[in-house]
């Protein structure tokens, strides 16, 4: 009797999509109508070391091919609750131990044990049409750059803000260090690996005046690449300066498929509004407590009983390049969304977005390219807990 595992997930996974095991039995007994597959799942922070029990156990009847098909995903990200802008390494460890049981007259017949390999789960999702199980090296053409692009964006010369680089262990090469190529000069922003899962994904600083920006003077242009020593990893992203318009600039954060910020400045016109939605009661007026019936000139006939208000803004972008697009379809389904209204001071504003159905262009027949986009508050006028 040999039971092993078949299948594995990635080692860095996207836990919003499949994270799937399949564990087969080469023996006879997997045709006993009792024959059941067991995986007992481990999950934890920190270390690798896996904790003593495990946190569920999971039970599958043989498929018509006689295997047993698990997909933890739908639990390892219901523990990924952590938002991004608390937790920029949601990372949580994770191992599968499998055996098999059956019943044989009044005795139940286990197994010898199949461990699996201590495995990572990102807050994340792929997209169609990446394999399942497919390496988190290969998902974007930018790795270890958590995002994908585009090649080329713009930035403004009092922008702050960081984004998310991997380095730890997925397959691939970890990076030591990102080159940023300037205009005017060069420089380099030192990285290091863990094996804590909390530091798993490390902060790198991608506008001007972010602590830690290696570039002293203020370039027209800088690019940002992966290295690993002297050797260039990924492909690099150009950022370029844009000319400060008359509008106030509405710099826009949100948390991306690898679970991690995206940025983009909308400098072009915004407009901010503001709705209540009331609901009255008429009371009764007078003294009628009294010793006589009077009222003041000050009563109301009309009162509210309910005053609720909603923010909103709305904003357009710039003419931008196609390659913007996928990251924008990111926007549209972030579950996580910021206004930086100070950068200087990094507070933020949380959004949703009340855009629902966007006309993606293409330089070809649209040859210049604008959108215009709806948020709404996260947060009411009024502070009611």
């Amino acid at each position: 009797m040999a039971l092993t595992i078949t299948q594995y997930p990635a080692s860095a996974s996207l836990a919003q999509s499949p994270m799937i095991f399949t564990v087969a039995e080469s023996s006879g007994v997997v045709y006993s109508s009792s024959f059941q597959y067991y995986g007992e799942l481990y999950y934890w922070t920190g270390s690798t070391t896996k904790p003593a029990l495990p946190e569920y156990t999971l039970v599958k009847y043989p498929n018509e091919s006689l295997v047993g098909i698990f997909d933890v995903s739908r639990i390892m990200n219901s523990t990924l609750t952590d938002l991004a802008q608390q937790n920029s390494s949601n990372v949580k460890y994770l191992a599968v131990d499998f055996y098999w049981q059956y019943k044989d007259g009044l005795n139940i017949i286990t197994s010898s044990h199949a461990l699996s390999g201590v495995y990572k789960a990102l807050d994340g999702y792929g997209i169609f049409q990446e394999p399942i199980n497919q390496q988190i090296t290969s998902k974007s053409v930018y790795y270890p750059l958590l995002t994908d692009g585009p090649a080329t964006q713009s930035f403004l010369n009092t922008n702050y803000g960081v984004s998310g680089v991997y380095v730890g262990t997925a397959g691939g090469t970890q990076p030591t260090k990102l080159v940023y190529s300037g205009s005017l000069g060069n420089g380099s922003f030192t990285l290091s690996s863990s094996i804590s899962s909390s530091q798993q994904i490390q902060q790198y600083p991608i506008a001007p005046n972010q602590t830690g920006f290696p570039l002293s003077a203020l370039s027209e242009y800088y690019t940002i690449q992966p290295y690993n020593g002297s050797t260039a990893l990924g492909t690099p992203i150009r950022f370029e300066q844009a000319c400060i318009q008359k509008y106030p600039n509405v710099r826009i954060k949100w948390k991306n498929r690898f679970g991690q910020f995206d940025w983009f400045n909308f400098y072009m016109v915004n407009r901010k509004s503001f709705q209540t939605e009331k609901k009255t009661y008429q009371p009764q007026l007078g003294s009628w407590e009294g010793s006589t019936l009077s009222y003041q000139n000050y009563d109301s006939g009309i009162l509210n009983y309910v005053v609720d208000s909603k923010q909103s803004i709305q904003v357009n972008s710039f003419w931008i390049p196609e390659d913007y697009n996928e990251i924008l379809k990111q926007l549209l389904v972030s579950d996580e969304i910021y206004w930086v209204y100070d950068e200087a001071q990094a507070l933020v504003r949380p959004l949703t977005i009340a855009t629902q159905n966007i006309t993606f262009k293409t330089g070809v027949n649209d040859h210049l390219i604008q959108y215009q986009f709806d948020f709404n508050y996260g947060q009411a006028y009024k502070l009611i807990l």
